[in-house]
């Protein structure tokens, strides 16, 4: 593999980061908390997301759109998965509008992969 450029290097981090955070949060949907529902919609996003960070990270190199729907799948990902994870532990929101914040964020991430479609075929 070639040597990762400074972004390309920081994606394959938010990629790993997520995926822990997504197994973490299915244990805990199975062993722990009062509503799993809420842990489960958190590793079902982290572990949706963290492969696509990863592809990102690993073909990704030169594409500006695609290094910004990087940085909108991780944000979108963790501002929802936190929020979620907030509420199964009791400690209230991450801050209001935060899940829906993420949620948007992540649509956003997912159109800028899109969009970076038509600019990789010029």
């Amino acid at each position: 593999m070639d040597r990762q450029d400074g972004n390309g290097a920081a994606v394959l981090a938010g990629a790993g980061v997520l995926g822990f955070a997504g197994v973490a949060a299915a244990a805990a949907s199975a062993h722990a908390g009062s509503d799993p529902r809420l842990m489960s919609a958190a590793a079902l996003v982290c572990l949706t997301h963290a492969p696509a960070l990863l592809a990102i990270g690993l073909l990704g190199r030169g594409a500006v759109l695609l290094r910004l729907a990087a940085v909108l799948l991780f944000v979108g990902a963790a501002l929802f998965a936190s929020d979620m994870a907030l509420r199964e532990f009791g400690q209230g929101r991450l801050f209001a509008m935060a899940a829906p914040t993420g949620g948007i964020a992540m649509m956003a991430g997912w159109l800028a992969v899109a969009g970076a479609a038509f600019r990789l075929r010029r």
